[in-house]
């Protein structure tokens, strides 16, 4: 495998990223992975990896460039408890609004664009937690672009400051996983998202993972589930085949 850290241009400054992709055979089809609220770390990118292992061209981008180039709430920092760590993590995460994540996915669209190894005319996307509805956003936004995106236990999926709205305008296949137990994307709300989903026709499909809690596909989480973690790889890999291979 070929890992990159990146600094790629925005419209407001320096994006520091993470890019992966094999070796040999390409170009190939791109999955942009947009990291969840804890931050662009190692974790993520071991998972980027294992989804590049397949066949793709991985992005990981630090989402909280604008504020921060580095940002892990696991790991100590001086002078900071846990407390401070989560109450910062919250507010990096109110300084990101679905137009904001756009302008980044144009930049990475021309980085893409410029690179040989990575085939910009197959692309989809995915995220987790804070990016699941970032990811359901991009596909509304780039339907002409993303050919598949995935929300995994998305929170924000629908009702006020959602990417609902923009659902009839995806062109291509969505996949939301969803943990049966979650304070952050509560049943009622995913229930509604389903709903919408078939009343205007969007090509996308609501998936359940009994048992299970917010987080349950993070190794290192006291959540985590490794039957419901492997189903939800075996998704990820069964949409981005269907869509970009």
């Amino acid at each position: 495998m070929i890992d990159q850290h990146l600094e790629i241009p925005t419209r407001d400054g320096s994006m520091n990223t993470f890019v992966t992709h094999p070796e040999e055979g390409g170009p190939f089809p791109v999955v942009f992975f947009y990291m969840d609220a804890p931050g662009k770390r190692e974790e993520l990118h071991d998972m980027a990896r294992r989804l590049g292992t397949a066949g793709y061209y991985v992005v990981l981008p630090n989402l909280y460039y604008r504020s921060t180039r580095e940002f892990n709430v696991f790991e100590e920092a001086a002078g900071a408890t846990p407390e401070d760590r989560w109450r910062n993590m919250f507010a990096l995460m109110g300084t990101l609004t679905d137009d904001l994540v756009a302008s980044d996915t144009e930049a990475m669209f021309a980085h893409i664009d410029a690179d040989a190894q990575a085939d910009a005319s197959r692309v989809g996307c995915m995220g987790y937690c804070m990016s699941g509805p970032f990811a359901f956003a991009m596909a509304g936004m780039f339907p002409h672009r993303i050919r598949a995106a995935a929300s995994l236990y998305g929170v924000r999926l629908f009702g006020d400051n959602s990417p609902a709205h923009l659902a009839e305008k995806v062109t291509g296949e969505l996949y939301f996983a969803c943990a049966e137990f979650d304070d952050y994307a509560p049943t009622e709300m995913v229930n509604q998202l389903e709903a919408h989903l078939a009343a205007v026709g969007t090509n996308g499909r609501v998936e359940w993972y009994p048992g299970t809690h917010h987080g349950f596909a993070f190794p290192g989480r006291e959540q985590y589930d490794k039957a419901a973690a492997e189903r939800h790889w075996e998704r990820l890999h069964s949409l981005f085949a269907r869509n970009l291979r």
